[in-house]
């Protein structure tokens, strides 16, 4: 499938990837850092998640401009009881401290069986399933709650203005010799990254996902962008905006860190996550044939007779692994505002015209 339109380009994935870092180094990060921002920003991308890629990049820079992202700051424990961690991300770079308390997480989850780890204070965490499969490649199961702190874009059931986050929750399961299982979503019907993606490409949305200043629905992703601002909605109806509620309470309350009210609404461009993750070692159930249960469900679950147009049915993390390889083949796409907002922010900082010039020349 050829997914890119007329006014799309393609980038390779390890051009782009040496892109990313140039920028932040010129920024002023260190090259681990510029490295594991790359590493998720582009692998979002890779997994068609343009959302939460690097076309989050200009954001990014404005919160540093406001002095709010703090760059080359690590993951602090400042509360260790053994099988709970508590962690201060400091403001620094979500695709850091993320990455640090995970790493944290992982080592006692393999100790202990289980670890609960709440961070907070992290700079945007962007894509949640790149720190689930971080604990999967480990061997270990994790589920994950995260708010948005204060700033909110979602109104609740019943509500007509922005309330609360769009609070993902992700879940991931380990397979033998397979991708694992990665069930990851944000509570609001779309991303509010979606809604600047289609924004920049001059399209509408699906019906049903925002509604506009006076609460009436729109498929108009300019509702987000521009005043008199609308609102995301809740997926699933009260369903989901009770879970959205719950991943507030858990990501923000219970990790030390802060829910959205209004003494916490944030004035700058600064994207604040709290995330309170459970990461357990399937090998400490009494569990021997789990792995063989799984797949025995899963093979259960693909065999159903497939509805009228449907090509596949697929477990939880198989579109991303398939868009992961066709991107892989055949590059990124960026439509040409993003692209534009992208290099406006290597420019802000500090990049060279003529090294802009070389990852420009890169477009295919």
């Amino acid at each position: 499938m050829n997914e890119t339109s007329k006014s799309e380009q393609r980038i390779a994935a390890d051009t782009l990837h040496a892109y990313v870092r140039a920028i932040w180094e010129s920024a002023g990060s260190a090259p681990r850092e510029a490295e594991l921002v790359a590493d998720h920003l582009v692998m979002s991308n890779l997994s068609g998640h343009d959302s939460h890629g690097v076309g989050m990049i200009p954001r990014y820079v404005s919160s540093l401009g406001d002095g709010e992202l703090q760059l080359n700051t690590h993951a602090e424990i400042v509360r260790d009881a053994g099988a709970v961690l508590t962690v201060d991300g400091r403001k620094g770079f979500g695709q850091v401290v993320a990455y640090e308390a995970m790493e944290h997480g992982i080592e006692r989850a393999k100790k202990f069986g289980v670890c609960a780890v709440g961070l907070r204070n992290a700079h945007h965490i962007g894509r949640i399933g790149h720190w689930a499969e971080q604990c999967a490649k480990a061997g270990l199961v994790s589920f994950h709650f995260v708010n948005v702190a204060g700033d909110p874009l979602v109104a609740p059931f019943g509500g007509i203005d922005r309330r609360f986050g769009t609070n993902p929750f992700c879940a991931a399961y380990p397979r033998e010799g397979k991708n694992p299982l990665v069930l990851d979503f944000a509570t609001a019907g779309i991303a509010y990254g979606k809604t600047r993606v289609a924004y920049n490409k001059g399209v509408t949305v699906a019906p049903g996902m925002l509604l506009d200043h006076e609460g009436r629905p729109t498929v108009e992703p300019k509702v987000m962008h521009e005043e008199p601002f609308g609102t995301l909605t809740a997926f699933g109806l009260h369903k989901g905006s009770g879970l959205a509620a719950l991943c507030e309470i858990f990501g923000g309350a219970l990790s030390g860190g802060y829910t959205t009210h209004e003494d916490t609404l944030q004035k700058t461009s600064a994207i604040m996550n709290c995330m309170t993750s459970v990461i357990l070692d399937p090998n400490a159930f009494d569990a021997p044939a789990a792995q063989a249960e799984a797949e025995a469900f899963l093979e259960w679950m693909k065999a159903s007779p497939r509805g009228e147009g449907v090509d596949a049915i697929y477990a939880p993390g198989e579109p991303e692994d398939a868009r992961r390889a066709e991107r892989g083949a055949n590059g990124v796409p960026i439509d040409p505002t993003t692209w534009k907002q992208i290099r406006e922010s290597a420019q802000k900082s500090g990049m060279a015209e003529a090294e802009i010039e070389k990852f420009a020349s890169a477009l295919s």
